[in-house]
């Protein structure tokens, strides 16, 4: 069978891809409340997504053991869109007109997801966002609403470019790959950079394909620059993060990352292990921030990421993902339907609650209160995974409300770890 049309298993984890959630449950006469989505689940998203995906499922059963929504059991179907934005607008038509499913949820990842968002604005279809960058700044789809807790190209590199500032940084280079995340961040932070009256003195874009970066990593040495910006998908971060170790970006460099996917997944992050000292990036969640729910979930996910081999600390996606399923069933419990421009109409309307804390959405369906962290790798060492359950591993720098440890500069001095 096709891997993009296998549908997902509750029991969990990255090779069990067959068949809809069972329910051993007695419900209410009457179909059940179908949910689709595809997810990256191979490819090289597939770390992040199969993450993602358990803690969906863990949703579903959660909210079936308590008798579904509306009486109606939860069935839950997933298709693995294997990183490539080319498969998913044929998965959600499928998903529409063949499994009929009554709500749709996006795919992890910007790459994935913008292609679909012209198709569910045409059939007026809500659809909750997973962890893309401004897939919705062109569509303008009012039943969008993203997952993830950041906004704006500038509002993301804030923290970044803060903790740059500090250390007296006067010029940037910019490092993206070229796909629909990396390039929606980077034609936002630049005239950012520019109103900071920052000088771009290196500005390169790269192929998604791209295995060998030290070129690239010699040619932004080459230009001095202080402030090293890169916005880039999990290979090539990580290829990024080897090159950088091995050729250095010489003694001026102070600050080095921003907005590298991958950084934040548990296997990448081990195999890289001390080579991401000093590096300063984004995140969604790290272990000493003050959320009770995401900690409790995070007991029940171990568990159960062990027995599926996925991602054991899923701090990154799968709070957020939990998070989706807890919208959704506020929405539907409130209003009572799930028509999709009453559930869009209520998520506007109202404060969601979820284990990730409250959400409020703008007018765009982004949060309207972002609260992405700016994090520095401090002491990593190499091939141990337990280490990041620590706080002193990935230190906070901003928000300042969410703030654990101060900015370690310049970069050759915080990569050697401390």
């Amino acid at each position: 069978m096709d891997k993009i049309r296998r549908k997902i298993l509750e029991t969990g984890g990255a090779g069990l891809l067959a068949a809809t959630v069972p329910a051993s449950l007695a419900f209410a006469q009457g179909t059940p409340l179908k949910i689709g989505m595809s997810m990256p689940l191979t490819g090289g998203l597939g770390g992040g997504g199969q993450a993602a995906l358990l803690a969906l499922k863990m949703w579903v059963e959660d909210t079936n053991n308590k008798g579904g929504l509306l009486g109606r059991k939860i069935e839950f179907t997933s298709y693995d869109d294997q990183s490539n934005p080319a498969n998913t607008p044929a998965i959600y038509t499928k998903l529409l007109d063949v499994d009929k499913v009554d709500l749709l949820i996006a795919p992890y990842a910007t790459g994935p997801t913008a292609p679909i968002m012209p198709l569910v604005k045409q059939r007026k279809k809500l659809l909750m966002g997973n962890f893309s960058f401004q897939v919705n700044a062109k569509t303008k789809h009012d039943m969008w609403f993203n997952n993830a807790p950041w906004n704006t190209a500038d509002g993301w590199a804030k923290g970044f470019m803060e903790a740059a500032k500090s250390a007296g940084g006067k010029t940037v280079a910019i490092l993206a790959e070229d796909g629909e995340f990396a390039q929606n961040l980077a034609d936002g932070a630049r005239p950012y950079f520019k109103s900071l009256g920052l000088n771009v003195v290196f500005d390169q874009n790269y192929p998604p394909t791209t295995k060998d970066f030290s070129s690239l990593v010699r040619a932004i040495r080459s230009s001095k620059a202080e402030i090293v910006f890169i916005a880039s998908y999990p290979a090539g971060s990580a290829a990024i993060v080897n090159s950088i170790s091995e050729i250095g970006l010489g003694p001026q460099a102070l600050i080095v990352g921003g907005g590298m996917v991958g950084l934040q997944f548990t296997p990448i992050a081990v195999n890289l292990g001390s080579k991401l000292n000093g590096i300063v990036n984004y995140h969604s969640y790290v272990p000493g921030m003050p959320t009770p729910g995401v900690d409790e979930f995070l007991k029940r996910y171990t568990v159960r990421a062990k027995e599926a081999k996925v991602d054991e600390l899923g701090f990154y996606l799968a709070p957020f993902n939990y998070a989706i399923g807890e919208m959704l069933a506020q929405a539907i419990t409130a209003t009572k339907s799930i028509e999709d421009a009453k559930l869009a109409d209520y998520i506007h309307k109202n404060e969601m609650k979820t284990i990730v804390g409250p959400i409020r959405y703008d007018a765009d369906g982004e949060w309207s209160k972002p609260r992405l962290l700016t994090t520095q790798f401090r002491g990593v060492k190499d091939k141990d995974q337990e280490q990041f359950r620590s706080p002193q591993r990935q230190v906070i720098l901003a928000p300042a409300a969410d703030k654990t440890g101060n900015f370690i500069a310049p970069f050759d001095v915080a990569r050697k770890g401390s």
